[in-house]
């Protein structure tokens, strides 16, 4: 049996929300996991925050997400 490895993508994707990072994580996660199949990894970058009239009004992160390439 030959083993030819396996290439993998990573594609970056914000996720965002009112509540926390965490949510902001777990929103981006789950709306990538919708359309890209063989998710084996995502690194979380930047956090950044929406602020208005002094306030918090939202959460950012960036997520690169590692999927292998079907053959």
């Amino acid at each position: 049996m030959k083993y030819d490895g396996r290439v993998a993508r990573v594609t970056e994707i914000i996720g965002a929300s009112p509540k926390s990072f965490d949510e902001a994580i777990n929103v981006g996660f789950k709306r990538a996991s919708k359309t890209l199949r063989g998710i084996t990894g995502i690194r979380v970058g930047d956090h950044r925050c929406k602020v208005e009239d002094g306030k918090i009004i939202e959460y950012r992160v960036t997520l690169n997400v590692t999927f292998v390439l079907e053959s």
